[in-house]
């Protein structure tokens, strides 16, 4: 698909799939709802994004769609130079360690399901680091 198909500028890049993060997920994509391909502005040092939907709406009367309640994961975009270096660490370390966060938040207690919850991987000179919010 050619950049200006996919809405994204020729400089930047996914370093990784749908296909990737499904055929290391296996089983547990049962429990994603989304996996967006971000097109938006560039998000520093961010590559991947995971995020655990809560069924608890935070504003006053408005609720979730019971669809969206699960885990979201999003793929950020990178430079189009820095994509075959940053493909081959996001599959060998953030896949594995998103597939242990989503194992362990499936098998959380309800306190866990009925909060918000955000990791998100970040790719700095070859070097990758979570970091984990709740909301």
């Amino acid at each position: 698909m050619s950049a200006r198909n996919r809405r994204l500028p020729r400089d930047r890049a996914w370093p990784l799939t749908r296909t990737d993060i499904a055929d290391h997920l296996g089983p547990l994509m049962t429990h994603v709802t989304d996996v967006r391909l971000l097109t938006g502005p560039d998000s520093g040092t961010i590559a991947l994004g995971a995020a655990w939907v809560a069924p608890l709406s935070r504003d006053y009367g408005r609720g979730i769609h019971p669809d969206t309640v699960g885990f979201r994961i999003d793929v950020h975009t990178v430079l189009s130079t820095r994509r075959a270096a940053a493909r081959p660490i996001l599959r060998e370390r953030a896949l594995p360690q998103l597939h242990d966060w989503i194992t362990a938040g499936l098998a959380a207690d309800e306190t866990w399901h009925l909060t918000a919850h955000e990791r998100m991987w970040h790719l700095v000179d070859g070097r990758l680091t979570h970091a984990d919010e709740t909301g």
